[in-house]
């Protein structure tokens, strides 16, 4: 399909983008997944190229690109199924809270060394008694003097395990709900902060994915990003792009998946022909070649409204849904043509398989998707007094 949405200049981009990955990503990616995280040297790699942090402002130690520059990036990742280096996290998640948000000392100490790659950043949400409800969370950071003391749990953090500097989202008003909630700066290296294990999942393998303790960990006021209470308002501002970045990521990777599926339904010999010669195959991937093209296209169209400031949480909400719904669809449908291959680990396939189901939750689960936009076009149910 002929995309519009990029430039001559942005598909240059794309150009080192995918040297990057096929020199320093796809021969590597194995080991990876088998050690749970990327190596450090990674990072700093990316950061020389100017992959990282690409569009934070050049004064601030960016590219000084666009969020279309971002999507190349992940994009490109998706497509060579490498889930492993969290780029679109530390860049296009964490990052622009900072350069939205951030106070002037904050920006200096951290963007350029977030750009090139030297510090690796997280954010810190999800606890153990829940994830989407963050009004709820239970890590607190009470106020001593010109410091905060923080004391909590956190869980399924990523780059939690290589992560220099964690945004965290905690309690500094335990009586309140949303308004009790801040965000605070954490560096890593503090008295009181641990590390659990890393996390074993069923995919996304060479993401390092960790538990995190805090135990009467001290830090600055001047670490706390915004106002005071004013964290849940924050976090909202950012979500639309956050669910753009894993649609983006979503489509990116059927399309992937039906390109390898193409090749080897047109390589496999079954019964004197191809298993591309069969109608149950032809129609399978015309149907999913279909589905997905539309899906380009929506995904193409809210990137276009995001430049220009007009995506909605709604129409993000339903960018991400329909995306993820679909890439774990295109999944199993396209490892069913693989047959028996098809469940190999060694196979692309397989692993896409296993890495899309974390798709459908992360960045705020299907449900909630399907709750912010019942909200948008439906009058709300109203709460039984009985």
């Amino acid at each position: 399909m002929q995309r519009i949405v990029f430039s001559p200049e942005h598909e240059a981009f794309r150009d080192t983008v995918r040297r990057f990955i096929e020199e320093h990503v796809t021969p590597f990616h194995a080991d990876w997944e088998k050690a749970g995280q990327v190596p450090r040297s990674l990072w700093l790699k990316a950061g020389e190229l100017g992959l990282l942090c690409c569009n934070v402002p050049q004064a601030q130690g960016g590219l000084g690109g666009d969020f279309l520059h971002s999507a190349i990036l992940i994009e490109e990742m998706a497509r060579a199924g490498a889930t492993g280096p969290t780029f679109y996290l530390h860049s296009d998640i964490v990052a622009p809270y900072l350069v939205d948000f951030g106070t002037e000392e904050q920006k200096r100490k951290w963007l350029p060394r977030m750009a090139s790659g030297e510090v690796v950043v997280a954010l810190g949400m999800s606890e153990p008694s829940g994830g989407s409800d963050v009004q709820n969370i239970r890590t607190q950071a009470l106020r001593d003097g010109n410091e905060y003391v923080i004391n909590g749990q956190k869980v399924f953090i990523t780059n939690g395990h290589t992560a220099d500097l964690l945004l965290l989202a905690c309690k500094t008003n335990p009586s309140e709900g949303a308004r009790g909630v801040s965000l605070i700066w954490v560096e890593s290296d503090r008295p009181g902060f641990t590390r659990g294990r890393k996390l074993e999942k069923i995919g996304c393998k060479a993401q390092d994915t960790s538990e995190l303790f805090f135990t009467d960990l001290r830090v600055p006021v001047s670490n706390l990003l915004g106002q005071e209470g004013g964290g849940f308002k924050i976090l909202m501002t950012q979500l639309a792009q956050e669910r753009l970045v894993q649609a983006i990521r979503a489509v990116s990777a059927s399309e992937a998946a039906l390109q390898w599926t193409r090749s080897y339904v047109t390589d496999r010999k079954m019964f004197g022909q191809t298993l591309a010669d069969f109608q149950n195959t032809r129609f399978t991937l015309a149907e999913l070649h279909a589905q997905v093209l539309a899906q380009r296209v929506f995904v193409d169209h809210c990137m276009g409204l995001h430049l220009k400031g007009e995506l909605d949480a709604v129409e993000a909400a339903a960018c991400k849904l329909v995306t993820t719904n679909l890439q774990f669809k295109v999944m199993d449908e396209c490892l069913q043509l693989f047959g028996g291959w098809g469940y190999m680990w060694e196979y692309p396939i397989a692993r896409a398989f296993a890495d899309a189901r974390m798709c459908r939750i992360g960045g705020g689960t299907a449900e909630v998707m399907k709750q912010i936009i019942a909200n948008s076009i439906l009058p709300k149910v109203k709460k039984s007094t009985h």
